[in-house]
């Protein structure tokens, strides 16, 4: 029953926010610092996200062949490689470590 009751808070709490978000007047949105920040949020939160991933393990933290896959993915963005290639040097990377033993 925890589970159904947890459910249906978080149901509520989104359909608050999206309630918040249509309750904003537009002369609030369109004002710079308000776009900006917009535009940067999900970079922030995506990037938080991989850095959860990529350097934790329950509660530890842990650098292993997560990292280098991160690492390469990161060389090749920076060489502005296509997406797709930049997946691919983290896959290999990753795998390859993770053969070697890392």
């Amino acid at each position: 029953m925890n589970i159904w009751i947890a459910i249906a808070a978080t149901a509520v709490g989104c359909y608050a926010v999206k309630l918040a978000g249509l309750l904003v007047p537009a002369g609030v949105l369109e004002r710079p610092v308000v776009r900006r920040l917009a535009a940067l949020l999900p970079v922030a939160l995506l990037a938080a996200l991989t850095a959860q991933q990529t350097f934790s393990d329950g509660q530890a933290l842990v650098v292993d062949a997560r990292a280098a896959g991160l690492a390469a993915a990161a060389v090749a963005l920076i060489l502005r490689a296509p997406f797709l290639i930049v997946v691919a040097a983290a896959v290999a990377v990753t795998a390859g470590v993770r053969a070697l033993g890392g």
